[in-house]
């Protein structure tokens, strides 16, 4: 029999399709590479819950000698609850759940990770203009170094504002170089015009 250490190393990578954010496993593929592992593997549904209109379904997977249980709500394309979600998105939610049982047992694991964690709070468009007006108004690497460092964090891995930023501190460099090469070249101290 395997172990988990043996299951969790299964690439999954070829038999997962991305929605919005997320990436999902197939539950067809992770059906059949359980049973190919454990041909005596079951899994059974638990009674769906509800909550303010929402509704909670759980699978339990025995197999491997023990029973994983996973719960998923009903979901739909952003990841919201669904409020009085018809039969079809149940039963989707319901294949998406005993995906992620199977994983609970390692097959696929490691595409949750991360799934809990909050989603990053929007950004302040106004407050990032702000710190890129900062950055373009830097008279000296040292000070753009400082700016750029602070809009860096302010942008918490959103990509678009790290771009954004990322563009405005290379053409205020480019030009506090310029500015310093024809400085030195004229034997003059460096100030930003």
């Amino acid at each position: 029999m395997k172990t988990f250490n043996d299951l969790r190393a299964i690439n999954v990578n070829e038999h997962t399709e991305k929605k919005g954010k997320l990436t999902y496993l197939s539950w067809a593929w992770a059906v059949d590479v359980l049973l190919q592992n454990d041909p005596k593997a079951s899994w059974s549904y638990g009674i769906p819950a509800t909550y303010a209109g929402t509704v909670m379904v759980f699978c339990t997977v025995n197999a491997f000698g023990k029973s994983m249980t996973a719960h998923l709500p009903v979901m739909d394309y952003k990841n919201q609850a669904i409020e009085n979600p018809n039969s079809m998105a149940v039963n989707t939610a319901m294949q998406r759940c005993l995906a992620k049982a199977i994983a609970l047992h390692g097959i696929g694991l490691y595409i949750y990770a991360g799934e809990d964690l909050p989603e990053a709070p929007p950004i302040n468009a106004q407050e990032l203009a702000e710190l890129i007006e900062k950055i373009t108004q830097s008279d000296s690497m040292a000070v753009l170094k400082i700016n750029y460092e602070a809009a860096i964090v302010f942008c918490n891995n959103d990509t678009d504002s790290l771009k954004a930023v990322r563009t405005a501190t290379q053409i205020i460099k480019e030009e506090l170089m310029i500015n310093a090469i024809e400085a030195s070249a004229e034997g003059l101290p460096y100030e930003k015009s």
